[in-house]
């Protein structure tokens, strides 16, 4: 009986510090690593993510299938045209197939680019925070790449213009 007690608060704990540790910035730094990643394009150009250092960058992987992903998206574009001038630089990474993201991305009109990522980029992604491994998740980078905010499950515009405005 006391083993049985031990092991759930235990197992009671380990989901605590998972549930507490989203949203918030990753202990291991993997801002090298993501700064780092390449991949295609919807032309199927390998895009570094480096190649936007300097600016306000927010990374956020998602799929055509994922609900939440779908409703942020709008937003996003809408975000990206407000501030662009200012340095923000949305990134979309798909965790899913070219020719779906690419029709996806004319049909919501999406002004930033869209990279095809793939289950390696999902693993990454944990490292970053998303120790769920599931869509959407947004990471936030200051301008000299380094992660300042992640944030798991769909975002309101209110909330990453909190996060984004101080940074720009």
């Amino acid at each position: 009986m006391l083993y049985a007690f031990i092991a759930l608060t235990a197992f009671g704990a380990g989901i605590w510090v998972s549930e507490s540790r989203q949203g918030a910035v990753p202990e291991v730094n993997t801002s090298d690593v993501l700064m780092a990643l390449s991949l295609p394009d919807l032309e199927n150009k390998t895009q570094r993510l480096s190649q936007w250092r300097g600016k306000v960058i927010v990374v956020n992987l998602w799929a055509t299938w994922c609900a939440p992903c779908r409703e942020e998206i709008p937003m996003f574009v809408k975000v990206q045209q407000k501030y662009r001038t200012q340095g923000l630089q949305f990134v979309g990474i798909s965790i899913d197939q070219a020719d779906k993201t690419s029709e996806f991305s004319r049909n919501f009109g999406i002004n930033y680019p869209s990279l095809i990522g793939t289950f390696d980029t999902v693993e990454l992604s944990r490292q970053a925070g998303n120790t769920r491994r599931v869509l959407p998740y947004t990471i936030i980078m200051d301008r000299k790449g380094k992660i300042v905010a992640t944030e798991l499950g769909g975002l309101t515009q209110e909330k990453l213009e909190t996060i984004v405005n101080p940074l720009l």
